[in-house]
């Protein structure tokens, strides 16, 4: 039976960049995007994306593709499509900036109510900037349906979805009625590449931009005005390392002097 999707996807930072150049803007507790490396769609939630079209896949269905910020590139958000997604939809706009994990939750919510019939949502585990993994489950608390984290496996028949989530020494396998969120772990597997023929399709089609009066959004409660968490400080750790030389004249002496150096640190 063909089901309808949904699949929240978010920009972000490259976290392959090199750490080096991750700047913060201490006055505005803010990253600095780095110059010259462009963001992308969270590694995890392509993962989301590539469940979703395994269920097509064998079952057909239709993928909307969900995306919230500000001032989104298109050839990032496109990728989805690319993949195999059938519709992008937007929620793009400033007053959506520097929101916390409650006013996504809240937002992406309120545009999952607008877009009406659906019988699975997915979500990446957590997103690869702030890996709070918290919006897949606030969602579905504030639409009132079951959800299931840090799924590998997802088999959806009958109205139910079966999922195999990870746990520590192994997975779990669930079952749930439909409709539901699962949020979707690495260990699903590698997202597919997108073709030739999916990129050219992806780049004739035009995403719905919505604005938060389109989805009868409350300006208290989205973005920075909404938020819920204070974030005091943010900060790159410093790490600082100390180097002693042993000093020998044979190896042997070597080895003596440093065992008697790591006795008297107390190291074994």
């Amino acid at each position: 039976m063909p089901l309808n999707m949904i699949v929240c996807c978010k920009q972000v930072l490259d976290p392959e960049a090199p750490p080096a150049s991750f700047k913060i803007d201490p006055s505005t507790n803010k990253v600095v995007p780095p110059p010259g490396v462009p963001p992308v769609v969270s590694p995890f939630d392509e993962q989301a994306v590539e469940a979703a079209l395994r269920i097509k896949d064998q079952q057909g269905g239709k993928i909307t593709v969900l995306s919230l910020g500000n001032n989104l590139l298109r050839d990032v958000v496109k990728k989805p499509l690319s993949m195999g997604a059938d519709e992008l939809i937007l929620l793009e706009d400033e007053a959506f900036e520097g929101g916390d994990s409650w006013t996504i939750a809240y937002t992406l919510a309120t545009a999952i109510k607008k877009i009406g019939e659906y019988d699975l949502i997915f979500c990446g585990r957590q997103a690869a900037d702030w890996d709070a993994g918290q919006v897949g489950s606030g969602i579905a608390e504030i639409l009132g349906i079951p959800s299931v984290t840090v799924a590998k496996k997802i088999e959806a028949t009958d109205g139910k979805a079966k999922v195999e989530r990870v746990i520590s020494d192994g997975y779990q396998v669930i079952e749930v009625t439909l409709p539901a969120l699962i949020t979707v772990s690495n260990e699903l597997g590698e997202a597919r590449y997108a073709t030739l023929k999916g990129i050219m399709a992806a780049a004739k089609k035009q995403p719905t931009v919505w604005k938060p009066a389109d989805v009868g959004l409350e300006p208290s409660q989205i973005g920075a005005a909404g938020r819920r968490a204070k974030l005091l400080k943010l900060f790159q750790p410093v790490k600082e390392g100390k180097c002693e030389i042993v000093e020998a004249d044979t190896p042997a002496e070597a080895a003596t002097k440093l065992a008697a150096r790591l006795r008297e640190a107390k190291i074994i």
